[in-house]
């Protein structure tokens, strides 16, 4: 790296390890405790072993492992701003249909505009020549890069969420989106890097790679990296996904993703399917009920508690798996669009870019055990209407403010194909 670069990176990483960062999202305190589970609203319990690749909605994808929590992906290689400093990164989605289908990668043409009122949202690469006459890919030249070298910290709370503290584990500096063009074209990828350098990788603290990369390998024969995946639901079934980029330090912590605050700016809060949005919702909860043997637990405080979201991701970490893989110990968000939905015109609004809608449920609704574990995003905007379910401290229901970068890899049982209840704020014929 370059002497500049280098001092930028330390400053950066100076600022984040000088104090922790609070969570921005509660003032107020979210206790519950595990109610009798029901099996109300439920997605069926977690297969186990490698999922089939009939199951997968990105199709580069190499395997994915449901015991390990993982899934492989396809290495790419580019180099930093300096020229010199090799990135590696994945690609999941494209905005064009014949490129996405070339690639094996989802299908958004919601990233068409992710430039609209930002830029700097997408950021433009250029093509570096591959050397020699064999067909072989041509590397990236990235403007931006992520810093890796923080560590990541999250100080539960007495219950969970809201915790007491939070540093992420890496940010991005100033020119980086994981959103990018190629010079000369008008096509938006979903690129995010997960890991900067030359290696051997640090996959146990994460101090130059991504927090939830467990395996690199940056061999030209073999280029693979396996990513520890999410659980969630979408329409009544159970989804997988992983976490990569997050616009608010706290979300970026608990996502265990790259904390980018220039993605706040993408179009547009609150866009969903409107004109000119990049977004699509993605829901979670503050108060949802807990333990690891509840079949209804799910949210944040779910996560911090049951799904030991302080520890460090890695491979020997297999008290962390066991919690994620066999516990349900994710906090079990429920997304919006998804590529499998039969009506092309909800398929084709899936954006990996998510709006966070945090959602807090009432009293009355926690006293009378209705903060069961919700799959389906229409069922909770019901829930929204009938007053169960508020913004945080009883704020008005909405976007949170931030963003979440989260491709969507594919469906645990069956694909998600239509919602399970009507849209309770869809326009009247």
């Amino acid at each position: 790296m370059t002497g500049a670069f280098v001092t930028r990176l330390n400053v950066r990483r100076r600022a984040l390890l000088a104090s922790l960062i609070l969570l921005p999202l509660l003032a107020a305190s979210c206790a519950t405790r595990p109610a009798k589970a029901s099996e109300a609203g439920r997605v069926q319990k977690s297969r186990t072993g490698v999922l089939p690749e009939s199951n997968f909605t990105i199709k580069s994808i190499l395997k994915i492992d449901l015991d390990k929590s993982t899934a492989t992906f396809p290495l790419h290689k580019g180099f930093g701003p300096d020229g010199v400093t090799p990135v590696w990164f994945i690609i999941t989605e494209a905005s064009d249909f014949g490129l996405s289908h070339d690639l094996n990668v989802n299908f958004a043409p919601k990233l068409a505009n992710m430039a609209n009122d930002c830029p700097a949202c997408v950021q433009e690469t250029t093509l570096r020549t591959a050397g020699g006459s064999t067909f072989s890919e041509a590397p990236l030249n990235f403007k931006g890069i992520p810093d890796f070298t923080p560590m990541r910290l999250l100080k539960p709370g007495p219950t969970g969420f809201p915790a007491l503290g939070a540093q992420p584990g890496a940010v991005g500096d100033d020119n980086y989106s994981p959103f990018i063009k190629i010079k000369g074209s008008t096509v938006v990828y979903n690129a995010p890097i997960v890991a900067v350098g030359n290696g051997p990788f640090d996959v146990k603290s994460h101090t130059d790679t991504s927090d939830r990369t467990l395996a690199i390998n940056t061999d030209p024969a073999k280029m693979t990296v396996d990513l520890l995946m999410i659980r969630g639901s979408d329409s009544g079934q159970q989804i997988l996904y992983i976490s990569t980029e997050a616009s608010d330090p706290a979300a970026a912590v608990l996502e265990r993703a790259t904390f980018v605050p220039l993605l706040n700016h993408a179009p547009f809060l609150g866009g969903d399917d409107f004109l000119g949005s990049a977004r699509e919702r993605i829901f979670t909860f503050t108060n949802g009920q807990t333990g690891k043997d509840n079949p209804e637990s799910q949210g944040l405080n779910h996560l911090i508690l049951d799904g030991r979201a302080s520890e460090d991701a890695s491979a020997d970490n297999t008290a962390l798996l066991k919690a994620l893989s066999e516990d349900d110990g994710d906090a079990f968000n429920v997304q919006g669009d998804f590529p499998s939905l039969k009506n092309p015109r909800f398929a084709n609004a899936y954006s990996p870019l998510w709006d966070a809608q945090v959602g807090e449920w009432t009293k009355e609704a926690v006293d009378k055990k209705l903060n069961t574990r919700q799959t389906d995003e229409n069922t909770i905007l019901q829930h929204v209407v009938k007053g169960r379910i508020t913004g945080p401290g009883g704020s008005t229901f909405g976007a949170g403010g931030f963003v979440i970068n989260c491709p969507v890899l594919g469906f645990v049982n069956d694909a998600p194909t239509s919602p399970q209840t009507a849209d309770p704020f869809a326009a009247k014929p």
